[in-house]
């Protein structure tokens, strides 16, 4: 048994096949387009795809996971990610199920990246044999997600604990969510870089900031 998986995130789109140990099987990347329209951002996910498919251990495909950055509707298999402006609203799971090689039974599962991160957690890391746990994410934003009662909660729609929109200063700078003063906005990898920047901190030679 194999299962697949696929993140989607404002940098990169991976895609990995796992074993039921949780060892990589194979695995798959493509750069995101985040500024390009939604057709192209839709082809690379797709050639990820392709390239998972190729790989022997495709045939063993029982069930396929997808992870976004959010907000995403894991009822309606849609995504609306802030960081990338073309997808509003698009059908993700659809997009996925559609490929050709999936099997016909595999229905592709959607929640938030973080959700995902902290199934990940539990499963096999940090947060395993924990009865309750919140697990957070900081980089280009940032997420969380949480375990209550032994399980996973993504909530109605696939982003619970999601604590990187919580506006922390009403009268904080706009995020590009439309909220002001947002967690994301101070605490990300991006916010905490922009800001030394504006106090004059420079990056190393040959570091990216």
């Amino acid at each position: 048994m194999v299962y697949g998986a696929l993140d989607i995130g404002g940098t990169k789109i991976a895609g990995a096949l796992v074993d039921e140990d949780g060892h990589l099987v194979a695995r798959a990347q493509r750069a995101t387009p985040a500024r390009r329209p939604a057709e192209e951002l839709a082809a690379a996910v797709t050639a990820v795809q392709d390239e998972l498919a190729a790989h022997p251990a495709w045939a063993d495909l029982s069930c396929f996971g997808i992870a976004s950055a959010g907000p995403v509707d894991a009822a309606a298999g849609t995504v609306s990610p802030v960081n990338i402006p073309a997808w509003r609203g698009f059908p993700l799971v659809e997009l996925v199920r559609t490929h050709p090689a999936v099997p016909a039974g595999v229905r592709p599962v959607l929640v938030g990246d973080a959700v995902a991160m902290t199934a990940a957690e539990h499963w096999l890391g940090a947060a395993r044999g924990v009865a309750n746990a919140l697990c957070m994410v900081v980089s280009t934003g940032v997420g969380g997600g949480l375990v209550l009662d032994g399980r996973v909660h993504g909530g109605r729609t696939g982003n619970a604990g999601h604590i990187g929109h919580i506006t922390v200063d009403l009268d904080g700078p706009r995020c590009p969510c439309g909220a002001p003063g947002c967690v994301e906005t101070y605490a990300s990898g991006t916010a905490i870089a922009a800001h030394a920047l504006a106090l004059g901190w420079t990056a190393p030679s040959g570091v990216r900031p």
